[in-house]
């Protein structure tokens, strides 16, 4: 009887920890993630504050500096590893990196030719991308330990697969992914999903789903297109149609090539939930993930090491690549000729905006700001579908390319493009008539 006492403690001690990792350390990456509260008049998530906090600290010289200090680490990065000779794409980006620390210093000193000192040109990469994505990328990082690291994403991903598996095709642990997109930030759902995709968690073509279907940019970045586009009034109905617009494309565009003929094997597979006891299977799996998971400070360590990585991979080439997209569509017809692939669905509609709709749309392959930018003066119509076409695209040059380039998801810039022609395509198709029904 005293051995049984003896086995029942030694085995209760395990679980009460596993317990207190999964309920504790689990609940505050939940809160720093996903619960929005106000400060100083402010309303977001921790993180969010986090990184106020952290640039106001700074101040802006400082800051400024900072993300500089990450564009020359990245663009000396690759030749320290020397991945730069591995693939031609691999050199190319090499050479863009360059142009990135050559940006980035005309951007930190103002100098270099006026048209690229346009307020829409190297101050808003610098200042409203490099410096925010330097910032919550690597603090972002710190955080991630907490909610993918001891068993949530297990717990949820088996409550959850019967909805993803059938209609995305992705595991239930990618929920995560697309809610931490659409709350947090599309770096921050690509960290998470590079983090789960090189633990062998992800196949590559549900990695690959995940960072071109989920990774759109956040909520907070939805109410500035919505402040631009005139539409704050209708906030909620822009919000919630724009959400259920990107995640309709999503389920459609994974059974179109080339998504679906990418390869589907992963090395780790989520274990099925059985019919009737479906939590009990979550609640026990994720408990199992959390008694194996490493010391809350090494699992910091190697998260924040990954962000400092991909943090600076991102940030030369947010510069560069961003910097090239928004000169090609200021000062070039390239966005107006492939306006024209576009245009079918405008004057489907019957628009009388349509041909601008048209050419804004194809603008936000280079920066998903731009079509609300060229749309803002435009009828309510065609401001609401450049609203959703802005976030459901996912796709851009100047930041969410570059940052899916940086990860280890086998996806190339030509595949990329061509997702985004069928993500921009299809979200025209749906949000026209979505926008025509609710219009006053």
């Amino acid at each position: 009887m005293h051995q049984t006492k003896e086995q029942s403690k030694a085995q209760s001690r395990p679980q009460g920890k596993a317990i207190g990792r999964l309920l504790g350390l689990s609940a505050i990456g939940i809160f720093i993630f996903f619960i929005p509260i106000t400060l100083q008049g402010k309303t977001s998530i921790p993180l969010d504050h986090m990184v106020g906090w952290l640039r106001a600290a700074l101040g802006e010289s400082g800051a400024g500096w900072y993300a500089m200090g990450m564009i020359v680490a990245g663009a000396v990065y690759p030749l320290v590893t020397g991945r730069w000779k591995q693939s031609p794409t691999d050199t190319v980006f090499l050479v863009l990196k360059w142009l990135g620390v050559v940006a980035g210093l005309m951007a930190l000193t103002g100098l270099g030719p006026a048209a690229l000192q346009a307020p829409d040109m190297l101050p808003f990469l610098f200042n409203k991308l490099v410096i925010s994505v330097g910032l919550i990328v690597p603090i972002g990082s710190v955080f991630l330990a907490f909610l993918v690291g001891y068993g949530l994403l297990e717990a949820i991903g088996i409550l959850v697969q019967k909805l993803m598996q059938p209609i995305w095709r992705t595991p239930g642990r990618s929920a995560i992914d697309a809610v931490a997109s659409f709350v947090g930030s599309y770096s921050i759902g690509l960290l998470i999903t590079n983090r789960v995709y090189s633990a062998g968690h992800y196949s590559a073509r549900e990695a690959a789903i995940i960072a071109t279907g989920f990774s759109t940019v956040s909520a907070t970045f939805m109410i500035i297109v919505a402040k631009t586009l005139g539409l704050m009034e209708i906030w909620n109905q822009y919000f919630w149609l724009t959400l259920v617009i990107t995640f309709i494309v999503t389920a459609i565009t994974v059974r179109l090539p080339p998504l679906s003929r990418m390869d589907n094997r992963a090395e780790h597979r989520e274990p099925e939930g059985e019919p009737g006891n479906r939590l009990a299977t979550a609640w026990q799996n994720g408990l199992e993930v959390a008694e194996q998971a490493p010391p809350l400070g090494r699992n910091v360590i190697d998260n924040f090491k990954d962000g400092l990585v991909m943090t600076i991979s991102i940030l030369p080439s947010i510069m560069s690549v961003g910097l090239i997209g928004l000169l090609v569509a200021k000062y070039t017809p390239v966005f107006d000729w492939l306006g024209y692939l576009f245009y079918p669905v405008t004057w489907l509609w019957g628009l009388e905006d349509g041909m601008l709709l048209a050419k804004a749309t194809a603008s936000g392959l280079a920066e998903m700001f731009l079509p609300a930018l060229l749309m803002a003066e435009a009828d309510f119509v065609a401001r609401f579908a450049a609203g959703v076409v802005c976030v459901s695209s996912v796709l851009f040059f100047s930041a969410s390319i570059p940052c899916i380039l940086a990860t280890r998801i086998p996806l190339k810039v030509g595949t990329l493009v061509l997702v985004w022609f069928v993500r921009a395509f299809l979200s025209l198709l749906l949000a026209i008539p979505v926008a025509m029904l609710i219009a006053p």
